[in-house]
């Protein structure tokens, strides 16, 4: 009974979070007047994917999970150039912590910026007067995000930054494919049904895919008992949180049609593009050499490799393998949008329509099975309890 109320209790704020989430999308800012837009524009597109349409019609929500995202790839960047950041680092728990504040602190200053330079660059066309409460408020509602985020991460399901920008990019997306059908008719309804499950088999196969190596531990003597010697593996896969590859390829797609550069020539080299920045991505976020220390430090050894270094060379050498076939997939992925809707002879907007599916396809696969593996691990964890008192 406890459990069920457990996940019920998570759900609920899950659910509740995205609601007061989208509300604040709708809320409108004080002193702000937006008119409707000009035109349809490729990165217009991009920027509702970003911020659930909110530099559109500035809500209080105007930038959405967006300064989120921005942030801990600024910090990233800061700590390579900041050796003070990068000492922080490699203290462990106690400069994660720090670095975790400043990151909360970089996002609200990324919230503040881009009001001050929404208000500068849209401010005779927004302002009624009162800027400075615009700029406040459009703060605040960033920072109000950010612990939305948190509540999610914290007490409710899956990573809290994903399940709100899945959440804003759903919202825009009917509005897109009714453009996409009052454009093309039914035939895009058949070409999009075809790219729908192509993108999803090819995602769930990314996602759960994974090369087994096996692994013994060396038997131990405790009295007269034998521990040890069972036979297990150390799982290889692709890392399934790639969203900058599937950002990538956006941009990369509206680029090569936008500035006319759709012959077979420039789309191989988008493939190529795209599978290179989703290897160099998974093989930065993955360390054998560690992986093979661990192994050393608990008894572990790969049969018929010597532990260390060598260890670390065979694990490194499968893994670029896993990872090149990763990044093939995701090139596949990437692809499959812009030759389907090539079919249709669609623009830049229609483009970026079909690579909005693919975008929403992948983070819906991504956010499902990391939920699904959190309440599975919820559920044995609360199973075993009783054993572990």
């Amino acid at each position: 009974m406890n459990e069920r109320a457990s996940l019920r209790r998570r759900i609920l704020v899950t659910l509740g979070v995205i609601v007061l989430f989208r509300l604040g999308q709708t809320l409108p800012t004080p002193h702000v007047t937006v008119r409707a837009p000009e035109a349809e524009h490729p990165l217009r597109w991009i920027l509702d994917l970003l911020t659930g349409g909110g530099l559109a019609t500035l809500p209080v929500f105007a930038f959405g999970v967006l300064p989120c995202l921005a942030a801990p790839r600024l910090l990233r960047g800061l700590i390579v150039l900041i050796p003070r950041l990068a000492a922080l680092r490699a203290e462990g728990e106690a400069g994660a912590r720090v670095l975790k504040r400043y990151q909360r602190r970089l996002v609200v200053v990324l919230g503040q910026v881009g009001a001050v330079g929404v208000l500068v660059f849209r401010g005779q066309d927004v302002l009624e007067g009162q800027g400075a409460v615009a700029v406040a408020c459009l703060t605040a509602g960033t920072a109000l995000v950010l612990r939305l985020t948190e509540v999610i991460t914290d007490r409710g399901f899956g990573d809290g930054v994903r399940i709100l920008l899945l959440a804003q990019v759903l919202a825009v997306l009917p509005a897109e494919f009714l453009r996409l059908y009052e454009r093309t008719g039914w035939a895009a309804i058949a070409v999009m049904t075809v790219v729908t499950l192509s993108i999803t088999v090819l995602t769930i196969v990314i996602a759960q895919g994974q090369r087994r190596v096996p692994v013994q531990y060396a038997k131990r003597m405790i009295g007269r008992r034998a521990f040890g010697g069972t036979p297990t593996y150390v799982p290889l896969r692709f890392p399934q949180a790639n969203s900058p590859a599937v950002v990538a390829a956006v941009l990369l797609s509206v680029l090569v049609h936008y500035l006319g550069l759709a012959d077979p020539g420039w789309i191989a080299v988008y493939f190529v593009l795209v599978c290179l920045f989703a290897f160099m991505r998974a093989a930065a976020a993955q360390d054998m050499a560690k992986v093979a220390g661990e192994l050393v430090r608990v008894g572990g050894f790969v049969p018929g490799i010597r532990p260390g270094n060598w260890t670390a060379e065979y694990l490194d050498s499968v893994n670029r393998r896993v990872l090149a076939f990763g990044a093939l997939c995701s090139g596949v992925v990437a692809l499959i949008p812009v030759a389907g809707l090539a079919l249709l002879d669609g623009g830049p907007t229609l483009l970026v329509s079909g690579v909005t599916l693919q975008v929403v396809l992948v983070f819906l696969v991504s956010v499902s099975l990391d939920t699904t593996r959190q309440i599975e691990s919820l559920r044995r964890q609360r199973r075993y309890e009783p054993f572990l008192r």
